[in-house]
């Protein structure tokens, strides 16, 4: 392979072949609940802080986790796992349904609560973690229908990845009959491992421990340097039968090592700056097994995983990539940017980016609109707005909404085009487009807000709270309105006005 072919142009090139491979993930999926709200009183009753609960909100993790990561990429996500009969399995299966995986393959036992994690959360700062869980005590008939399902799965896709987080889901009789259904089918396994003896992973393609991971893998040895690492990767390799190892570095990057006897390859970090490392082996996992199902050799798939790694850790909290944050990362690589655009992204994205910026302690603005021509009031608006909060969500009425609220010949301009035009202002970091489909149908935002919960609510015109229906949805989570003055004598439809006119 010639540099020329490691160039990040080129490791562009899988990013849309991703979209046609499907991956499975097989491992210990969770909940992961959050709990915002304000901590300014000391209880009484002993020294600890009371939380004013003011929303809550929860994701995928562990397994989980992975799976959003491929849904990000665009990659088909297939899904086994094990979750209890409980409120937490139900909400586990509708978040892994709209990373579009079928959740048939999330097997419920009486026996298990799914496992939820729930963090404590003010001013950006986590207060308290509680774990609900019951490590090792899947029943051998759930292990026996996993298998089942594996084998029907395993012909229709091009990786396997192991999701081993220790709770029982992953025994060392199914990891290994996992395995052998893979290679079966050529299809490659990568192991994100948690048992220190990997030599339970036998005959896997890849492992992808951290540093802490390799050292106990080890026996403590150190991990520190280049040199350490790649001592610590061939015993591994030479002890545990698993044909190559990356390992995960945090701000050091990553290292690989294809073989015992193979020159490795370090990895530096892509990223500007490291605000939070959680997730992102999960990020690194899936990006590699992506990688490998497009097409790429195991080093390119590295290289891919390590730019999506190096975005992810500028995030905060846990975070999947996205297929356009990776293709952007590689084709900018060799320019400055002097252009800025806010994204435009779907709903559960939003909504993770939107919890992301709180998890952060930033105050999260939402306003609302046509916004076909953009003019004088439009700009001076959401100015005033994004002075008053720390990041501004603008959700856009798609075309279809439009034509019901201004009539068959508006919008002027598609929904791409206004959402790059209103993306291009500094004071927009987020665009979102909302609306009905039907006439007499809802066309408000309201059911964007109750899913994003921002902070504050933005609207302008003379209106009074209790006028608003979006009020309600905005006070129920502990959010507030506020009114804003519109400017006279600057709107679109006057504009267009005075464009007949004149014409």
């Amino acid at each position: 392979m010639t540099d020329a072919q490691h160039t990040p142009d080129h490791l562009a090139g899988y990013l849309d072949t991703m979209k046609q491979r499907a991956i499975l993930v097989v491992g210990d999926i969770m909940l992961d609940r959050f709990v915002y709200g304000d901590a300014g009183r000391i209880s009484p009753e002993g020294p600890v802080p009371v939380l004013a609960v003011k929303r809550e909100s929860q994701m995928l993790g562990g397994a989980g986790n992975v799976l959003a990561n491929l849904h990000g990429l665009g990659v088909k996500p297939h899904i086994l796992s094990v979750i209890g009969e409980d409120d937490a399995g139900r909400q586990v299966r509708e978040l892994a349904a709209s990373c579009g995986a079928d959740p048939q393959g999330l097997l419920v036992s009486g026996a298990v609560p799914t496992i939820v994690k729930t963090r404590y959360i003010a001013a950006g700062q986590q207060l308290l973690r509680a774990d609900r869980e019951k490590a090792g005590a899947v029943p051998d008939s759930v292990h026996t229908a996993l298998l089942a399902q594996a084998k029907i799965i395993m012909p229709h896709v091009q990786a396997l990845i192991l999701s081993d987080y220790g709770k029982g889901v992953l025994t060392e009789d199914v990891i290994a009959a996992l395995i052998g259904l893979a290679k079966d089918h050529n299809v490659p396994v990568l192991v994100d491992p948690k048992k220190t003896d990997y030599s339970v992973y036998r005959g896997a393609s890849v492992v992808t421990p951290n540093r802490k991971e390799l050292a106990e893998s080890c026996t403590g040895a150190a991990t520190e340097t280049d040199e350490d690492i790649t001592a610590a990767m061939r015993h591994v390799l030479t002890e545990s039968g698993i044909g190559a190892v990356i390992a995960t570095r945090s701000q050091q990057g990553m290292s690989v090592l294809e073989g015992a006897d193979a020159a490795p390859v370090h990895l530096r970090t892509t990223a500007l700056e490291v605000f939070d490392v959680s997730g992102a082996g999960d990020t690194v996992i899936a990006t590699i097994a992506a990688g490998l199902a497009a097409g790429a050799n195991l080093t390119e798939a590295a290289m891919l995983a390590n730019y999506a790694g190096g975005i992810v850790v500028a995030k905060v909290g846990t975070a999947a990539i996205r297929n356009d944050e990776l293709s952007g990362a590689l084709r900018g690589h060799d320019t400055v940017s002097r252009t800025r655009e806010a994204p435009l992204l779907d709903w559960g994205d939003a909504a993770q980016q939107v919890r992301r910026w709180q998890a952060q302690g930033l105050k999260v603005g939402f306003t609302n609109g046509c916004f076909d021509i953009l003019h004088f009031g439009h700009v001076t608006y959401i100015n005033r707005a994004r002075d008053l909060c720390d990041r501004l969500v603008l959700a856009l009425n798609h075309d279809r909404s439009v034509q019901i609220l201004k009539g068959p010949e508006r919008p002027l301009h598609d929904e791409r085009a206004r959402a790059s035009v209103i993306g291009a202002l500094g004071a927009v970091d987020m665009v979102v487009l909302f609306g009905a489909s039907e006439a007499g149908r809802d066309n408000t935002p309201c059911a964007l807000l109750e899913q994003l919960q921002p902070d504050i609510y933005f609207k302008g015109g003379d209106y009074t709270i209790d006028q608003l229906p979006e009020a309600k949805i905005v006070g129920s989570y502990g959010g507030r309105v506020e009114l804003m003055n519109l400017y006279e004598g600057h709107s679109t439809t006057s504009t267009i006005e005075k464009m007949k006119t004149s014409g």
